[in-house]
């Protein structure tokens, strides 16, 4: 039985909560504006702060892909992650281009890197075969500036999510890298970065500084070799959020001045001085995002359930990874811990499970639950499996209006790609 440890705070009190309910219905995401901005602001300053000149956070968007998200990393100063033709489209439509846009793709379509290429992103290949590919879809010529995703195999270990390196699809191996780089020095590119990403969700700050390490040694090592000083490294992504209420959150200012001291260990004596990029989705979003949900239905057989009128549709983490999202009932933050519920949604799969044996307060049918740490990785996993139609999102503005910023889906738009006009001929 997993315990009820303690009550994270909510976004707005009980009664505000109940308002917009009231106003948007259930289910619905809640984004909080102002943390997102002031995160932001504490990220780039931590690397200011730590004498990182040029530092670029380009924001994972699959980890909340929405414009107005987008448009708000924008104005502090933070740029996009894409891995796909959508996501550039996005990026696009809120004003997000140039080098400000990362591109990383596996198995890329044509398309994607052409528009890539029209936004003048800076394309992050996968694969040492994607030159020849970018080549040809670039007229015989190279971008300026061309980036390398390293893949360090048996050297490092992965986590649970991403899996071991060595297993991964991604990334060059460590002699590919190296040929790489000559032969898109041989055509022409005249800037290059190095990038990697090795771990998902890791709250151990010194993962992250031993990828730090790795990457900065590898360009140490490319600019002995082959004469290239590196224009930035990126060092990926990975951070973690403090999902469970004992998990302790990463501090950025920790983490941007440990990266530094490695940075001037491996660097300073040499005469690469690459800026240094990152892409923290989760983090930057992730705290402050809950889904709201109603309690729909409860049912007492072999063990004792609540049912929701969101699901795993809605919010995948827990049925796919099995993994803890914390839940709070407003109103009954103080309540006792005297029920134990698995907390479901009604989708036609058993691990249509946002809790297990969870100990909680006592839940009526009518209770809102909020499920927390849903502001990445969360509504843009959904899915329609059962014709389950993904729910609203709902930005919480600095003076504490709500701005419905993505609409709940509609049966018509679950049924939009079919042709019902053929179906009347059809035999």
């Amino acid at each position: 039985m997993m315990k009820h440890t303690q009550n994270k705070p909510l976004p707005v009190p009980q009664a505000r909560l109940e308002e917009i309910a009231a106003a948007y219905g259930t289910p619905y995401y809640l984004y909080d504006e102002a943390a997102i901005r002031n995160n932001a602001k504490t990220l780039n300053g931590a690397f200011a702060n730590a004498g990182f000149d040029g530092f670029i956070e380009h924001f994972a968007v699959k980890a909340l892909p929405n414009p107005f998200i987008l448009k708000v990393l924008d104005e502090e100063g933070i740029g996009a992650d894409c891995s796909s033709l959508p996501e550039l489209l996005l990026c696009e439509r809120a004003g997000v281009t140039g080098e400000k846009i990362m591109f990383t793709s596996n198995q890329t379509p044509d398309a994607d890197f052409e528009k890539a290429l029209a936004l003048g992103a800076v394309i992050n290949l996968d694969d040492i075969t994607h030159i020849a590919v970018l080549e040809a879809l670039g007229g015989r010529k190279l971008p300026e500036v061309l980036s390398f995703r390293y893949n360090p195999g048996p050297d490092r270990v992965g986590n649970s999510i991403i899996g071991n390196p060595e297993e991964a699809k991604y990334g060059l191996t460590r002699a590919q890298l190296f040929e790489a780089y000559d032969i898109a020095r041989s055509k022409g590119v005249k800037r290059f970065g190095l990038h990697t990403m090795v771990a998902s969700n890791e709250l151990n700050i010194e993962y992250h500084f031993d990828t730090a390490r790795m990457v900065f040694t590898l360009a140490a090592e490319i600019h002995e070799r082959l004469g290239i000083a590196l224009e930035f490294v990126n060092l990926g992504g990975g951070v973690g959020i403090p999902y469970k209420p004992e998990d302790v959150a990463i501090d950025w200012g920790a983490l941007a001045s440990g990266i530094r001291a490695i940075y001037d260990e491996i660097l300073g004596q040499t005469d690469v001085s690459p800026a240094v990029h990152t892409e923290y989705g989760r983090p930057i979003t992730g705290p402050y995002g809950w889904l709201v949900a109603r309690a729909i239905r409860e049912k007492h057989i072999y063990r004792d359930y609540i049912g929701l009128d969101a699901s795993m549709a809605d919010l995948m983490r827990p049925g796919l990874y099995g993994a803890y999202h914390h839940i709070t009932v407003p109103g009954k933050e103080d309540a006792p811990l005297d029920s134990v519920y698995d907390v479901v949604g009604g989708l036609c799969e058993n691990n249509d499970k946002f809790a297990i044996r969870r100990a909680l307060p006592r839940i009526d049918v009518g209770d809102l639950v909020v499920i927390h740490e849903g502001g990445a990785h969360a509504h843009a996993m959904g899915f329609n499996y059962n014709g389950k139609l993904r729910p609203q999102e709902l930005l919480l503005r600095p003076d504490g209006s709500v701005l419905r910023i993505r609409r709940r889906e509609t049966p018509d738009d679950y049924f939009a790609t079919l042709d019902f006009d053929a179906l009347a001929d059809f035999s």
